[in-house]
């Protein structure tokens, strides 16, 4: 868990992948919030098409790749839970705060990657490593 959180701790803008409304595959830039409980947790805004998205098929998958040609990538089932201290825990990010101002604003969602999935990979030739998260 430790090398996966400082993986996206190091590379803050990931791209979440979801299965549209419409069927088709979507992606868009994402931040990772926090790891707590175990958990990799994450926010979004409950009037957007990702939300939408996630309610109708929770399977999303998540990527990014460092500056040095590595990447991650995560899969898992997006869990929302309306959980007050994780939403204070995203709010100490200042974008976070700029959008939602408080834990309770009715739109703000957190969610975490439930049954989740992590290969970490690069170009060495190395294998990839892999976690069950």
């Amino acid at each position: 868990m430790k090398e996966v959180v400082q993986f996206l701790q190091a590379n803050p803008v990931q791209y979440l992948a979801t299965v549209g409304l419409d069927g088709k595959a979507k992606a868009r830039p994402f931040m990772f919030c926090l790891e707590q409980d175990g958990k990799l947790w994450f926010c979004t805004n409950n009037k957007k098409d990702v939300y939408k998205e996630m309610q109708a098929n929770p399977n999303i998958e998540i990527t990014v790749s460092s500056p040095e040609y590595a990447w991650i990538r995560l899969c898992g089932k997006a869990a929302f839970e309306n959980n007050m201290p994780v939403k204070e825990g995203c709010l100490q990010n200042p974008i976070v705060k700029g959008q939602y101002q408080r834990a309770d604003n009715p739109i703000f969602e957190v969610f975490y990657l439930a049954e989740a999935k992590a290969v970490i990979a690069d170009f060495s030739g190395n294998p990839p490593k892999e976690y069950a998260l």
